[in-house]
């Protein structure tokens, strides 16, 4: 299989995880009365920081709105995931200058994911 292959299937593996958890969560927010959360204004959709153990307790509790949460982390992890496979079909074409450049945007890309929200 050709590493461009492998990216393609990264890619929409990964939207359709997505959009599947984020539809199950407003299933589950329509059959509960936890839609009246998404209303107020103490709503965890107005955190800048939303807590990743949190979400997945959450999940287990079947929380509609943590399978929102939990899809928007997957499909912000998305990208993530397909410039890790850049580096490696870089790596394997031995081509250096595109590995480091690649490793600069992942650099990029988890600085502003994980670092920035701590200090903004």
């Amino acid at each position: 299989m050709d590493m461009n292959d492998v990216i393609g299937y990264a890619l929409r593996i990964g939207v359709l995880i997505s959009v599947s958890l984020i539809i199950i969560g407003f299933i589950l927010l329509s059959i509960t009365p936890q839609f009246s959360e998404l209303m107020s204004p103490n709503s965890r959709f107005n955190t800048s920081v939303v807590k990743p153990e949190e979400v997945f307790r959450g999940i287990r509790k079947g929380n509609g709105v943590d399978f929102i949460l939990l899809g928007l982390m997957a499909l912000i992890a998305t990208p993530v995931v397909r410039v890790v496979l850049g580096v490696i079909q870089f790596a394997m074409q031995r081509n250096i200058i595109y590995v480091i450049i690649t490793l600069i945007v992942l650099f990029n890309l988890l600085l502003a994911i994980f670092i920035l929200p701590l200090i903004i």
